[in-house]
C-alpha cells in the first residue's frame, strides 16, 4: 500500500501527516534479528490532521477515545520480518480502523409489530410442536 493512507471515498491521509519509528522486532528471526530495525510504528495526528474532515474528525475522536493519546492514534506492526511489509501492514490497519471509525452511525431501527398472521402461526408451531413432546411421554408396557 504504497502512497497515502485512504479513509473513506475520496479523503486520504498524504504520507507528510504520518510519523514513523522503528525498533527491533520480538521473537525468533536468528541472526539478522538483533541487526534490524523491522517493526514498524505508525502515529498519526487525528486531533491535528487537515486531510480529514470536521465530522469525520469528530467522529473518529469520539469512537477512538480509549485508543487515543493526546489525540494520537499509534499502531505498531512487527509480524512480518521486513520493514517494508511491517510499513505496508500498519498503512492498512490504520485505513481500516480509520474508515470504522468515521462510518456514519447506523440508521436507528424502527421497531415493527409482528402481524397478527404471524403471531397466530408461531403460536400453532409452538402448540404442535408441545402435542410431540407429549406424544413420547407415553409408557411402555410390555
Amino acid at each position: 500500500m504504497a502512497g497515502p493512507v485512504r479513509v473513506r471515498g475520496s479523503v486520504v491521509i498524504p504520507d507528510a501527516e504520518l510519523s514513523w519509528r522503528f525498533s527491533r522486532s520480538s521473537g525468533p528471526g536468528g541472526q539478522h534479528v538483533n541487526t534490524s530495525d523491522s517493526a514498524a510504528e505508525l502515529s498519526f495526528d487525528v486531533a491535528r490532521s487537515a486531510a480529514l474532515p470536521q465530522p469525520y474528525k469528530d467522529r473518529a475522536l469520539r469512537r477512538l477515545t480509549g485508543r487515543l493519546v493526546d489525540g494520537v492514534i499509534t499502531i505498531r506492526a512487527e509480524e512480518h520480518r521486513s520493514q517494508l511489509r511491517n510499513r505496508e501492514a500498519a498503512k492498512v490497519r490504520l485505513s481500516a480502523l480509520l474508515a470504522d471509525a468515521t462510518a456514519p452511525p447506523p440508521t436507528p431501527r424502527r421497531p415493527t409489530k409482528p402481524s397478527r398472521r404471524m403471531q397466530q402461526r408461531r403460536l400453532e408451531g409452538k402448540r404442535r410442536r408441545g402435542a410431540v413432546k407429549r406424544g413420547r411421554s407415553g409408557r411402555f408396557d410390555d
